[in-house]
């Protein structure tokens, strides 16, 4: 049997939006990034990886080895209406005090329709992220899982953001005024945090929230 590629097979999966990294695909994989060096290193992709893949987003072998015929066992009518897949890291985003829960190790995948998502932006800078605690109340509930799109940075007074402060990652409305920012929970239990001077220096806007997901019980 023929072999397939390394290389080919990772950039077929980058360029799709499928991975973002070797670090992604490994997470993917469920192997450790030394596998996927290993293999980058031999430029041979082991066929077990292949049905991993196949199995856990739909994606065909033969599309996932050559990049020809069908992408999805599933092909709907209309190649819009094909899915986009978007990680949820670990992290979860602070509502409340501060998070020091950062792990940005992907936890799982999930699959959104491409033509709803690419309005919204690009699929490559999105990321999924719980939320722990009440202070965004009652628009963000503990629980809650959003959507993060990080290439967007820009602070738009009023608009939800992650930001990490230090070590900590939090969720708020942010508003930019003349030599300070000022975080608001929508909680009225939660007073603003004023960040003035150096201090602003602290501050990473991680990307904007687009998209909120919640279970009803």
């Amino acid at each position: 049997m023929n072999a397939i590629n390394f290389h080919s097979f990772y950039q077929r999966l980058f360029n799709e939006g499928i991975i973002a990294s070797q670090k992604e695909l490994a997470s993917l994989l469920g192997v450790k990034g030394s596998a996927i060096s290993q293999a980058k290193k031999r430029k041979v992709t082991p066929r077990a990886w292949i049905t991993e893949i196949s199995e856990k987003i739909n994606l065909t072998p033969k599309w996932i080895k050559t990049g020809n015929g069908e992408k999805y066992f599933d092909k709907p009518d209309d190649s819009n209406h094909s899915f986009e897949i978007v990680p949820k890291v670990k992290a979860r985003l602070s509502a409340g005090d501060g998070s020091f829960d950062v792990d940005q190790k992907i936890a799982e995948y999930y699959s959104f329709q491409k033509m709803w998502l690419r309005k919204k932006g690009n699929p490559k800078n999105m990321v999924l992220m719980d939320i722990s605690g009440n202070s965004m109340e009652p628009e963000l509930k503990n629980g809650d899982t959003v959507l993060v799109d990080r290439s967007k940075s820009e602070i738009l007074a009023g608009a939800i953001y992650a930001v990490g402060v230090e070590d900590t990652v939090l969720i708020k409305r942010v508003e930019k005024l003349p030599d300070k920012l000022v975080l608001i929970s929508d909680n009225e239990k939660y007073s603003p945090t004023y960040i003035i001077g150096d201090d602003i220096n602290r501050v990473r806007v991680l990307g904007k929230v687009i998209w909120i997901c919640r279970e009803i019980n």
